[in-house]
């Protein structure tokens, strides 16, 4: 989701209060020490507010107000605009520091994406990473996502641009955050899932997740479909974003229907079946989750999805033809090309068999 973007003017230099009181003063031909006497503050008070090295405080501003007759909001407002220009001139010293740390992300993508604004520089990059990730600096950002990622324990066979991936991560937090959702229920949750199944037979992607998420919110739990990351090898994530609302986040990894609906089934799992505190991703070719959790969650969706006793009694059909498959998905409810899937998945078919009943998708960002 692309967000708004407000025009806001940033002068390269923001002159201090002290030489606006200094020309004012030399303008009236009055000196600083008649100016401390008028103000009943000490010379030396007046010579910091004029050389910069002291703050112009909002006693200070009404005293001048009396003093010289010029608004103490002028004064109030010259101070502000001239700490905050300091504090920003001072901030990107600080960020100077980072500017080998944007490369390491797909920030073109991340923009084009409308993940994140244009920015013309290194340090405007930094500067719009870091909001995006919502934290303050470069260390915060380790300590937050890099050792949290660290934490998934992944194969480093497998191991993702950990960069890539903890970008897509945050975008699925930020998209669920603005989800309004009740209250988990898990009774209710389990309730919609067998409703979810019919919105398999939906050909386009985004619909049918849209669908997805408005059935699922009422129960506590937000739906996300978020665009893979160069590197990121990004499949599915399972999340609790606190302790009354769970996050599955999904990506087009394989584009196609069979992949999708069972990597969210996968990840649905891990909502039932395992604990709030955990954090599970799903990349390609690793998980982060235990081998016995994962195992679990994988048997706990292909039977949602189709149920054993079904499908034994389609493979008692042989041979599976396509007109077998596509009568037996009608007759349970399902996606012809979730059964293909199955089938593959537990070499009753070849891979290279009825594939054409698999619903493709693609991002229109993609192209043509």
């Amino acid at each position: 989701m692309t967000e708004k973007l407000v025009n806001q003017y940033t002068p390269e230099i923001v002159s201090a209060p002290g030489e606006t009181l200094a020309e004012i003063l030399d303008d009236r031909g009055m000196t600083q020490a008649e100016l401390a006497e008028r103000m009943g503050r000490p010379k030396k008070t007046i010579n910091e507010i004029i050389g910069g090295r002291a703050e112009l405080t909002p006693e200070t501003a009404l005293q001048l107000e009396r003093v010289l007759g010029v608004p103490a909001s002028f004064w109030g407002n010259l101070e502000r605009h001239y700490r905050d220009f300091v504090a920003r001139q001072q901030e990107n010293e600080q960020l100077a520091k980072y500017a080998e740390w944007p490369p390491l992300f797909p920030v073109r993508e991340m923009i084009n994406l409308g993940w994140m604004a244009h920015a013309s520089n290194k340090i405007d990059q930094v500067r719009a990473l870091l909001a995006f990730f919502g934290v303050s600096s470069t260390e915060q950002w380790d300590s937050r996502y890099k050792s949290e990622l660290a934490a998934f324990r992944l194969a480093k066979s497998v191991a993702p641009n950990v960069y890539s991936l903890t970008a897509w991560l945050r975008e699925g937090e930020r998209c669920a955050h603005r989800i309004d959702c009740a209250p988990f229920d898990q009774a209710r949750f389990r309730k919609a899932l067998l409703e979810a199944r019919a919105l398999t037979a939906e050909r386009d992607a985004n619909k049918s997740i849209a669908d997805l998420t408005r059935l699922l919110a009422p129960c506590g739990v937000a739906v996300v479909l978020i665009p893979e990351l160069t590197g990121s090898r990004a499949c599915g994530a399972t999340r609790w974003l606190g302790p009354q609302k769970a996050m599955i986040q999904l990506s087009l990894r394989y584009k196609s229907n069979d992949q999708l609906w069972f990597s969210f089934f996968h990840e649905a799992a891990h909502v039932v079946l395992h604990g709030k505190k955990d954090v599970f991703v799903e990349i390609a070719g690793g998980r982060s989750g235990s081998a016995e959790r994962e195992a679990e969650a994988d048997r706990w969706a292909a039977d949602r999805l189709i149920a054993r006793l079904d499908l034994q009694r389609l493979i008692e059909r042989r041979p599976l033809s396509r007109e077998a498959i596509t009568s037996f998905a009608k007759e349970v409810g399902i996606a012809p090309g979730i059964v293909v899937g199955r089938l593959q998945h537990d070499q009753e078919i070849p891979y290279s068999h009825f594939n054409d009943l698999k619903v493709r998708y693609r991002w229109v960002h993609e192209g043509d």
